[in-house]
Order: structure tokens, then sequence, then C-alpha cells
């Protein structure tokens, strides 16, 4: 049986949601659950940004405690922790939430997610915590991919409002702060390979290649790390490291030209520099016939 009680207007079915910040994925977000037909209210710091979302049947709320208190579910999607403090935390706020549940949905850390789920427990709110993984235009979509964590009674009775922002949610236990762990953890993954992709376009460039030419092949090393993310996970979960295919003395050899090539061009190779310090250091530890996931054991030493 459902928590949810406030009241709903006619034609509305499954709980009232109230959406706060209307950035891009915030506005995401708020469409997906209108064209699910959710009673929907929207708040934002900065005045206008509701307009198309009115247009196409949101309340527009005049503060965040208007919101809330006219939702049984709000959804929190702003820049970081800080401004979700700033948001919700005011005692206007805090005392409309008290009693309703908080989807948050901004990126974070893990301490601030678990600060956050302590303060709403503290103030009799049902809280759930998020991470977005796939872009605003997936929202609403097959594509899209969600991360939960927190009470597994508010992840089961959130079902409704899952449900219209589509895709795939995955509930990763009731540690508050787990959705955040895992959203920076598959971050590093993105923005060191973008860092990566940068860099190569920079340098090949510099030698001539354009970033049309190369895009093709970059492709297929793109398709060679999914099967290697898995490999080596096992790797490390079994602690074998295994360097049989790709040691870590070649894999140095291998980073040193890159260095040499992009500093023969006056391009910074401090990126490619930290990964071949990362495995030199686990070479020196004598580890040199392991695979390059062995740095993961030696970087996390405490």
């Amino acid at each position: 049986m459902s928590t949810y009680s406030t009241a709903r207007s006619a034609g509305h079915s499954g709980p009232a949601v109230a959406v706060l910040g209307l950035g891009p994925m915030g506005r995401a977000l708020a469409g997906a659950l209108l064209d699910a037909g959710l009673r929907t209210t929207v708040w934002n710091r900065t005045p206008g940004r509701d307009r198309e979302l009115v247009a196409r049947g949101a309340a527009g709320a005049r503060s965040a405690a208007e919101a809330a208190a006219a939702a049984d579910v709000t959804v929190v999607c702003v820049v970081n922790y800080d401004a979700v403090d700033a948001v919700l935390r005011p005692d206007g706020v805090t005392a409309a939430l008290e009693g309703r549940t908080v989807l948050n949905l901004t990126a974070d850390t893990p301490a601030r997610a678990r600060d956050t789920a302590a303060w709403a427990a503290a103030h009799g709110i049902r809280y759930l915590d998020g991470a977005i993984m796939t872009p605003a235009a997936t929202i609403g979509t097959p594509d899209a991919v969600f991360l939960h964590s927190g009470p597994e009674g508010t992840y089961r009775d959130l079902l409704p409002v899952r449900d219209a922002l589509g895709g795939t949610h995955t509930h990763l236990g009731e540690e508050p702060g787990r959705a955040a762990a895992f959203d920076i953890a598959l971050l590093d993954v993105f923005w060191t390979a973008m860092a990566g992709w940068a860099h190569a376009l920079a340098v090949a460039r510099a030698e001539g290649v354009t970033a049309r030419e190369l895009a093709p092949f970059a492709r297929g090393i793109g398709a060679v790390l999914p099967p290697v993310f898995e490999e080596t996970a096992r790797d490390v979960a079994d602690g074998t490291y295994s360097g049989e295919g790709n040691p870590l003395t070649s894999a140095v050899s291998s980073m040193a030209h890159i260095v040499h090539v992009s500093e023969s061009h006056g391009i910074d190779a401090g990126v490619m520099r930290a990964a071949e310090g990362m495995a030199r250091r686990a070479i020196g530890l004598g580890h040199g016939t392991d695979g390059f996931v062995r740095v993961a054991e030696v970087i996390g030493r405490h």
C-alpha cells in the first residue's frame, strides 16, 4: 500500500512530485514526470526556467517550501550538496518536508550523502540518495541509468517515480553513501578517459593526423576496454594481478614513448607522466611482471 497521501488533482495518479532545481537535468526529470501523468510542481532559484514546464502542465512554485508542501516526493537535482543544503535546510523547507520523501539526485561525495541522510532522519524526512549515470536526453527513455542507496522500503515506495523517469534503476544497499561512491568511481573512469582522448587528439594533430581520421580507430580501443575491465576486476578481487599479456615493464615502455612524443611537440604530458609514475612505483615494489591493475593496490595503500 502506498505511503503517499497528499491530495491529488483530478486526472493525476500516483504520488505528487516536486522538482527542485531546473538546470538541464532537472528540466528533463520534471518533463519525464509530466509525461508520465504525475502531478508535478517545479521550482528553481533563478526565476524563469519553469516557463516551458508550466506550459506543459507543471505547477510553478514561488518557493522551495511551497513546492515541497505540494508534494509527497521532492526530487532535488542541483549542482552540488552545498546547493542542496541551501535549498532544503532553511527552517520553512525542512518543516514542509517532515513526514515526506526526498529523492536527492544531486552529484557529490559519499560523505555528503551520508550527512544529508542523517539530517533527513533527524527531521523525520524519508530520504533516498541517487546518482544519474546518463545524459539528460536519456531521461524518460529506456536508456536512462539511475543508481540509488538508502532504505529499501523508501526505494520500493518510489516505484511510480522511478517508472516515470524511465531506464534502469539499481538499489545498491541501505548505506546512503553507496550511490555516490559508485558515481565517483565511474566518473573517474569517464573523465580520465576524456582527458586521455583530448591529449591523444593534441598529439595526433601535432603529427599530422586529424581528429576525424583518428576517431574510427579510437572506437576500436574503446571496444577493448569492457572485457579488460571485467578481467582486471577479477584480478583485483582475487589478488592475482596477472601480467601475462602485458606486464608493467612493457606498459611503462609505451607510456614513455607517449611522453617523449608529446613533449617533443611542446604538449603537456602530465597525465601520462602521472600514469607512468604510478606504474614505475609498482615496479619499484617488485611488481614488474604484474599487470597494470596492480597499481590500484599500490596507490590504495595507507
